[in-house]
């Protein structure tokens, strides 16, 4: 197999139209990956074909002329943004003499750099051997070339049967730990359902802002950047809405086109913090030519995880690289909030976010009319200190008749702290 070069990795990059479709936007989306891959790009090609070449992917007269580039550019590698059967990637590596790499060993290779978290690095580390579990016979070529004699028989398959062994092996151990890893997010996420604190999860195409968003909603400093996966790991903090109590913001890794299934199902788990979301802010990156494309491509993901029925406003983010457009709220026809037009990078319009957040958690509220003996003076101080009463009145018997307007998860919370509150119902 070849091995990559640890630093200078001098890169050509190959994009394939294919059926005559050709969008710009996916090109440059390619080269950021490639970028923040840390690829140094010394070449990049192009083409068309009706359909992909079963032995090359790009046609053999293609692949001369990349392996001519590579050759008088002293490339290190060819990076393909296309999936390539595990046979096209053997073929293209004899055909270039260097290793080659598609579209979705390019996100994993930047997933492994970005992971921190033990769970991540081991999602990671999961998906990359079950994409390379595919591909081990290629490590091997120069053993094809032995033929029959004594001490020549067939050490290729015996290295290969070790080698998907030992592969296998590692694949079980690591399934074993994400087990362990996700029965203990599974008591956190069940701490918080027993406290009824609702989670509302950021999602978003990868680069739409969600993590810089997320810093300015809860004063955290998770790491932003200007970059396609800046942020792998996902981050929960709580985050307290006015008179409506406390949430649970959650920053998730963000989406891109085709992403590859093996990520998918690798990081169910992480993403499972979506699915059971009560809320999902889909932050959308306003300024970027392909946002309508954007939009699609995260709700198909989101379907695919099965989150696509959790109720979503939309977050149109960086206003600030728009003209003449200012931070507002948009509503359906019933006056429900649908979109939210903000900067997370100069916090202009966060407070309508913030705003939105405490009007959809208000919808489910309670209101009530009480009775409040005397004896009952720490239900009474209890409901002041919570900002719950809206009218009060003094009764004959020295008690309290009152008007209160609550949550009604915190209502449900202050009936199990004071069982006395329900025989006050009037």
């Amino acid at each position: 197999m070849f091995e990559r070069p640890k630093s200078g990795e001098r890169a050509v990059l190959v994009h394939l139209d294919l059926n005559g479709i050709s969008d710009p936007d996916e090109i440059a989306e390619f080269q950021d990956l490639a970028r923040s891959a840390g690829a140094e790009r010394v070449a990049f090609v192009s083409g068309s074909r009706r359909q992909p070449d079963p032995k090359y992917f790009v046609g053999r007269g293609k692949a001369e002329e990349i392996g001519h580039i590579v050759s008088s550019e002293g490339a290190d590698l060819v990076i393909f943004d296309h999936a390539l059967s595990p046979s096209q990637e053997r073929n293209l590596e004899r055909a270039f003499g260097c290793r080659v790499v598609d579209r979705t060993g390019l996100i994993l290779d930047i997933f492994s750099q970005r992971a921190r978290s033990f769970e991540g690095k081991l999602q990671v580390e999961l998906a990359q051997l079950q994409h390379l579990s595919t591909r081990l016979v290629r490590g091997w070529t120069h053993l094809e070339r032995q033929k029959g004699g004594i001490g020549l028989r067939g050490p290729g398959e015996t290295q290969l049967e070790t080698d998907r062994r030992l592969l296998n092996q590692r694949i079980s151990q690591i399934k074993k730990r994400l087990t362990r890893v996700n029965s203990q997010r599974e008591q956190g996420r069940r701490g918080r359902e027993r406290a009824d604190i609702p989670t509302v999860s950021l999602v978003g195409y990868t680069n739409a802002g969600k993590s810089t968003l997320f810093n300015r909603m809860v004063g955290s400093d998770v790491y932003a950047a200007d970059q396609l996966f800046a942020t792998l790991d996902p981050t929960l903090r709580r985050l307290e809405l006015d008179r409506e109590g406390p949430v649970v913001l959650a920053d998730t890794v963000g989406f891109i086109s085709h992403l590859p299934h093996d990520l998918v199902a690798a990081f169910k788990s992480t993403l499972k913090e979506t699915t059971d979301a009560s809320l999902l802010l889909h932050v959308i990156d306003s300024a970027s030519h392909q946002r309508a494309t954007c939009i699609t491509e995260v709700n198909e993901v989101l379907q695919q995880i099965g989150a696509d029925k959790v109720h979503q406003i939309e977050v149109f983010n960086k206003i600030d690289l728009l003209e003449d457009v200012k931070p507002r709220i948009d509503r359906d026809e019933n006056g429900m909030i649908t979109r939210i037009w903000l900067s997370a990078q100069t916090g202009e319009g966060c407070d309508l976010l913030l705003q939105a957040l405490a009007e959809y958690y208000r919808k489910n509220h309670v209101r009530q009319k009480l009775r409040l003996n005397p004896e009952n003076g720490r239900l009474h101080a209890l409901l002041f200190e919570r900002g719950a009463v809206i009218n009060e009145s003094s009764t004959d018997e020295g008690g309290w008749e009152m008007d209160i307007d609550m949550s009604e998860r915190e209502f449900r919370r202050l009936l199990k702290e004071e069982p006395a509150l329900e025989s006050c119902l009037v």
